[in-house]
């Protein structure tokens, strides 16, 4: 990549970090605790509201917990309409038609249920609705939202998207392959409802990949160059507490404290990347859902050591002072073997997590393409460790392709 490029990119970045300091940075109001859901309705009456709209999937709606919630709220005297065809990596028709249903019920507002999509979903429509004279796709990047959405309550039934504490919702669109965020203030939910009963029956491979995107945001958050004290405390704060829970809730789903502490480090860690950022594991991840739907939790897991490595002498730092958080090596030992002992013990969490390290899928001949859209992500905006350019990139998809 040309010395003026990177520069180029380098100045977008700091002026991008500059002007977030003007901005009207909120984190959402938490109500958590186990049994924290049952209190939701009536935090909502009180909030004056008689009509909501839960916007969930079909797993939660076949477990019951989607029907509870709305069994709950009409106790309460609240009308609960539901859209639950949100399908993993939400698409603008399923944002499209959660909006009708929204207008058509003449919701007040959204509650969302689930993992990362129905979050997406969830922001994506709440956009929609504020703004009905722009589109998905005209809303892409940065700060076209513009006004404020419906009240938004959101409840994470996995700890890992962090998207409850966040600015953007990620879009995909089937036919071109492209995956994309919606990034505005207005965006951030108003509610987090953080219930730990709520994963405990999570199917292990789910716990374990969301578990290592909650990682990787906080990671990637850490490394970039748009830190700020607070947002690198909460990314060594998630760190910690994922290094600690992780496992324990992979190998018991039941183990409550482990499923609260993934929860705080999922939401920290959502807080600290909607701020900080993230980088180029993102931007690989993001194509791999486009074109594969390979779920985002699964790719950066699989991506984020192979990224990390490429970082090489850029990242040891940072690295070094994460893996001296966790206690994994002598605090005398050079940065570059304390950051390798932090990649390699990411590694070691993937595979007694029976996550793999090559991704299915991956055509050569989407390659190309691939490359294209991570470039153009990352690509001023991404505050990085080092700037990749098309090779790099191209490197990566090898790496990890079976």
């Amino acid at each position: 990549m040309s010395g003026i490029f990177n520069a180029y990119c380098r100045i977008y970045q700091n002026a991008f970090r500059g002007a977030v300091y003007l901005f009207n940075w909120r984190e959402p109001r938490l109500l958590q605790g186990e049994g924290s859901l049952s209190k939701l309705p009536a935090l909502i009456k009180e909030h004056g509201f008689e009509r909501a709209l839960i916007i969930t999937d079909k797993t939660l709606t076949r477990l019951g917990i989607a029907g509870g919630l709305k069994e709950s709220l009409e106790a309460e005297g609240i009308f609960a309409a539901i859209y639950n065809e949100t399908q993993p990596n939400p698409i603008i028709d399923n944002i499209e038609d959660a909006v009708v249903i929204y207008n058509d019920n003449a919701c007040q507002c959204i509650i969302a249920l689930g993992g990362g999509s129905p979050m997406d979903c969830a922001k994506a429509a709440g956009a929609r609705i504020a703004r009905p004279d722009k589109t998905i796709p005209q809303m892409k990047g940065l700060l076209k939202v513009g006004k404020n959405t419906p009240r938004f309550y959101a409840v994470p039934t996995t700890s890992g998207s962090g998207s409850e504490a966040t600015i953007a919702a990620v879009v995909s669109n089937p036919l071109t392959h492209e995956k994309y965020a919606i990034n505005d203030l207005h965006l951030i939910p108003d509610w987090a409802i953080l219930d730990p009963s709520l994963p405990k029956n999570l199917p292990p491979h789910v716990t374990s990949t969301t578990g290592m995107d909650a990682l990787c945001h906080a990671v990637e958050a850490y490394i970039g160059k748009s830190n700020t004290k607070r947002t690198k405390q909460y990314a060594i704060d998630a760190v910690r507490l994922i290094f600690d829970n992780l496992i324990k809730a992979y190998k018991d789903g039941g183990d409550l404290e482990a499923r609260k502490n993934m929860q705080e480090a999922s939401f920290k860690a959502g807080v600290a990347f909607t701020r900080a950022y993230v980088g180029n594991i993102h931007a690989i991840a993001h194509t791999l859902g486009g074109f594969y739907n390979t779920p985002h939790g699964l790719a950066n897991a699989i991506i984020m050591p192979y990224v990390l490595d490429a970082y090489g002498e850029k990242a040891y730092k940072k690295l070094a002072e994460l893996a001296d958080c966790v206690n994994l090596t002598d605090k005398a030992e050079s940065d570059e073997t304390k950051a390798k002992a932090f990649i390699e013990a990411i590694r070691r969490m993937n595979r007694e997590m029976n996550i793999p390290d090559k991704a299915d899928g991956i055509k050569d001949e989407d390659i190309p393409k691939m490359i294209d859209n991570a470039y153009k992500e990352a690509n001023p905006l991404y505050p990085v460790p080092k700037i990749f350019d098309k090779d790099d990139f191209f490197k990566i998809y090898k790496l990890i392709q079976k």
